[in-house]
């Protein structure tokens, strides 16, 4: 490897020191439920979307908050010695890709059959630590 190549490589590397990524594949909810909850805590401080989380009524913030929680020990694994409490963490990004569907039938009048299609999800969330 060449000596810019080599640097690069550093720079990339300490720049990925600072975030921490977690991903939950698969997920049963719809992608358009889930974006809802999502907008609420993208950008936000990462307590402060915890909180958002937990106190929030629909079904899919309990998952986000989870995977919230593993991007926290994910940045804790990366980063030992240092506290979440004291690095000023944010919510970079929560990205929600629509994963497979599932599809059945569901009978109708007159010999008929209508399609369903049970959605589900794919959530990605980048923590980031705040440099002041």
């Amino acid at each position: 490897m060449g000596k810019r190549k080599r640097l690069a490589a550093e720079a990339r590397k300490e720049e990925m020191k600072s975030i921490a990524i977690a991903k939950l594949n698969n997920c049963p909810t719809s992608p358009r439920k889930m974006r809802l909850v999502a907008d609420t805590v993208r950008g936000k401080d990462v307590f402060q979307a915890l909180n958002i989380l937990k106190f929030s009524p629909q079904e899919a913030s309990n998952r986000l908050e989870k995977l919230l929680r593993s991007a926290i020990a994910n940045w804790e694994a990366k980063n030992s010695g240092a506290r979440p409490e004291e690095s000023d963490l944010i919510v970079r990004e929560v990205k929600v890709d629509s994963a497979r569907m599932l599809k059945r039938l569901q009978t109708a009048p007159q010999g008929r059959a209508h399609r369903i299609r049970k959605r589900s999800n794919h959530i990605t969330i980048i923590v980031d630590s705040v440099k002041s």
